[in-house]
C-alpha cells in the first residue's frame, strides 16, 4: 500500500495521456470533501465543501479547503461536479465561485436547489446543469455518467469518470439501504456493468469501514419515532440535521398520525424542507404545519417541533433551547428527540445539551438509549460488495480519518486488489494514473482556510495559537514610556492582568526587573523600540513562569517619546 510520506516534494509535469488526482480536502477527515482531476491540461472538481471547526479553533465559523493550487487555473476548470447536498460537500461552493462565477455547477435537482439557495445569500447565480441517473454528459476531456446511490438525503449522486488515461468511479457518500424511503436503490447493476467495462481506480466512501455488516434500513426507524410521539405527555421536540428529508417525513407522518401539528424551528430547517416540499421530496399532510411563532397558542400534547443542534451546535435552536436563550421554553414533561448520529468529536458538546435539557424536566431520547437513527454510509459489509461487484485495477480510499481509510484498504486487499495498488493518501498529496497504475506523484499545500465572519484567509494558525491561549491563560499588558533616542525609561511601566487568575496586587513584584532591564538595555546602548517589547515580553513570561506556573499571553506597548 502506497501511504504519503513528509519529505513527498513538489510533483512532476503530468505524464502526457495520464489523469491526476489531488484531494484538496476529506482525506484524513470527515468533511471538506474535493477532488481535482486533470487530464489533457483540463480540470473537472468533484465536491467542495467545509469543515465544522473543532473547539481548539474559538471564533471559526467554517473551514474551506484550500484553493491556492487551482487559482491560477481557473479557466482551466470545465465543471464542478456535486454528488449531493451535505453542507461537508456543498458548503465551500460560494467560496469557489467568488473565484470565477461561471463554473458550471452540475448535481441533482435538489443538490442545485440547495446550492442555489446558499448562493443567493451570497449574491451569485450560477450556471447550473442538472443530471439525473442513467445519463451521460461531457465536460472537456472528461466523459460524466452518473449512478442513483441511497444516503442521508435524497437524490445523491455515484459518478464515474471517462478519459483516454483510464474509468474512475467515485461514489460520493452512500450506503445500500435495500428498502429506501424513497424507493430509489443503490445502483448496484450499473456498478457491476462498469465492473466488467473495467473500473481503473474506486475512490470510496470509507466513514464505515470499522462498522461490521451493513447498516440498517431506514424504514427501521419510522416505528420508534412513532412510539415515541404516541406514548410523549406533552410536546415532543425532534432535532436533526437541517438536510435530512427522511427523518422529517418520518416525524410529519408520525405527528400526523397521533393529531399533532407541526412547527419548523430554526432558519435552514424551514429554509432546506421548504424547497424539499416545492420540489416534491417532503410530502405534507394538510394543515400539518404551524408557523413557529404560534406554538404558545395550543396545547402541548398537539405539537411536534423539529429543529436543529442534534450535535450541539451552540448557535443552534436545540443548544439555545437547553440555555433558556430561545423563546420556546423547555417545561416539565417535554419530549426532546435527538433523530441523529452523534459526529466524533462533538461528545462533550452533545452530553452539555443533553444535560440542559434534563434539568429543565424534559425526556431525552437519542441514539445512547433508543434505535432513533442509522448511518447514511455503507458499513464493511457494503464496501466489500461494491468492491468485488466493480473489481477496480487501482483503490483509494477517500471520505474518511486515517483509521477509516487504513480499514478500507484492508477490505480491498482482502477482495483481491493488490497491495501496490491500493494508494492511501492524504489532502494534498498527488496522485497519477498513469498506463493503467496509479501512484503517488508528490505533494501540494492543501492546508486549512478558516472563514471568520466576513474574513476569508485572514485567520492563521498563529493567530488561532493566540486565541487559545487568550482564552485559556488570559493576558498581560505592560505600557512603558522610553526615550526614543536612548531607550532609557520615561514613564512606566504600567501592568495590567485580564483573565490571568493572577491577584493585580502581585503585578507590582514584576515592576522592579522589568525597570532593571531596560536600564540594562538602555546600557547597551539598544533604543529599538522591538527589542525593548521582547525585553519586556522575555522578564514577564519568565516571572509569571516560576512563580505562577502559567503562560499567558504577554502584551508591552512601547510608547517612544
Amino acid at each position: 500500500m502506497s501511504h504519503p510520506h513528509p519529505d513527498l516534494g513538489t510533483p512532476p509535469p503530468l505524464a502526457e495521456g495520464g489523469l491526476r488526482i489531488v484531494a484538496l480536502g476529506g482525506l484524513g477527515e470527515i468533511g471538506r470533501n474535493m477532488a481535482v482531476f486533470e487530464h489533457d491540461g483540463r480540470l473537472l472538481i468533484v465536491d467542495c465543501g467545509v469543515l465544522f471547526p473543532e473547539p481548539e479553533q474559538p471564533g471559526i465559523d467554517l473551514i474551506l479547503p484550500d484553493f491556492e493550487y487551482i487559482r491560477d487555473r481557473m479557466d482551466d476548470v470545465e465543471a464542478l461536479v456535486l454528488t449531493h447536498g451535505h453542507e461537508d460537500h456543498i458548503g465551500a461552493v460560494p467560496y469557489l465561485l467568488r473565484e470565477r462565477r461561471d463554473i458550471p455547477i452540475v448535481g441533482s435537482k435538489l443538490t442545485l436547489a440547495l446550492v442555489e439557495a446558499k448562493l443567493t445569500e451570497h449574491r451569485i447565480q450560477p450556471v447550473k446543469v442538472e443530471v439525473v441517473e442513467g445519463e451521460r454528459h461531457r465536460f472537456g476531456p472528461f466523459e460524466t455518467e452518473f449512478f442513483a446511490v441511497n444516503h442521508s438525503i435524497p437524490d445523491a449522486l455515484a459518478v464515474a469518470i471517462r478519459t483516454s488515461a483510464g474509468l474512475v468511479l467515485h461514489t460520493g457518500d452512500f450506503r445500500m439501504d435495500q428498502l429506501p424511503m424513497d424507493g430509489r436503490l443503490t445502483d448496484l447493476g450499473g456498478f457491476a456493468r462498469l465492473g466488467a467495462e473495467g473500473v481503473d481506480l474506486l475512490m470510496s466512501d470509507s466513514t464505515n469501514a470499522e462498522v461490521p455488516g451493513f447498516v440498517t434500513s431506514e424504514r427501521e426507524i419510522a416505528p420508534v419515532i412513532d412510539e415515541v410521539i404516541r406514548t410523549a405527555q406533552k410536546r415532543v421536540i425532534v432535532a436533526s440535521f437541517a438536510s435530512h428529508v427522511h427523518r422529517v417525513q418520518q416525524v410529519m407522518d408520525a405527528a400526523a398520525n397521533h393529531g399533532r401539528k407541526v412547527a419548523l424551528v430554526g432558519r435552514s430547517m424551514i429554509r432546506n424542507m421548504g424547497i424539499a416540499r416545492d420540489l416534491g421530496y417532503l410530502k405534507v399532510p394538510p394543515e400539518l404545519i404551524i408557523d413557529s411563532r404560534d406554538v404558545e397558542a395550543l396545547p402541548p400534547e398537539d405539537l411536534v417541533l423539529i429543529c436543529t443542534g442534534s450535535q450541539g451546535e451552540p448557535m443552534a435552536a436545540l443548544s439555545r433551547m437547553a440555555n433558556r436563550d430561545h423563546p420556546i421554553r423547555i417545561a416539565e414533561g417535554d419530549t426532546v428527540l435527538m433523530a441523529s448520529s452523534l459526529v466524533p468529536g462533538n461528545e462533550t458538546a452533545v452530553n452539555r445539551v443533553i444535560n440542559g435539557l434534563t434539568r429543565w424536566g424534559a425526556r431525552v431520547v437519542h441514539k445512547g438509549n433508543a434505535k432513533v437513527h442509522v448511518s447514511g454510509h455503507a458499513a464493511a459489509g457494503e464496501l466489500l460488495y461494491l468492491l468485488n461487484v466493480t473489481r477496480p485495477s487501482n483503490f483509494m480510499p477517500v471520505h474518511g480519518e486515517w483509521r477509516h481509510m487504513r480499514a478500507h484498504a484492508e477490505l480491498a486487499a482482502l477482495t483481491g486488489v493488490p497491495r501496490d495498488h491500493i494508494v492511501i493518501a492524504e489532502d494534498g498529496v498527488v496522485v497519477d494514473l498513469v498506463d493503467g497504475r496509479a501512484r503517488i506523484a508528490g505533494a501540494v499545500s492543501a492546508g486549512y482556510v478558516y472563514v471568520d465572519g466576513t474574513s476569508v484567509g485572514d485567520v492563521t494558525d498563529f493567530a488561532l495559537k493566540d486565541r487559545r491561549i487568550l482564552g485559556e491563560e488570559g493576558f498581560i499588558s505592560i505600557v512603558i514610556v522610553v526615550d526614543s533616542a536612548t531607550g532609557k525609561l520615561a514613564g512606566g511601566p504600567e501592568i495590567h492582568a485580564r483573565g490571568s487568575g493572577i491577584d493585580p496586587d502581585m503585578l507590582s513584584e514584576i515592576l522592579p526587573q522589568i525597570e532593571r532591564a531596560l536600564e540594562n538595555n538602555a546600557a547597551d546602548g539598544v533604543a529599538d523600540a522591538q527589542q525593548i517589547r521582547r525585553v519586556v515580553r522575555r522578564t514577564v513570561g519568565r516571572w509569571v513562569s516560576d512563580t505562577f506556573r502559567r503562560r499567558p499571553m504577554i502584551v508591552p506597548v512601547v510608547i517612544e517619546v
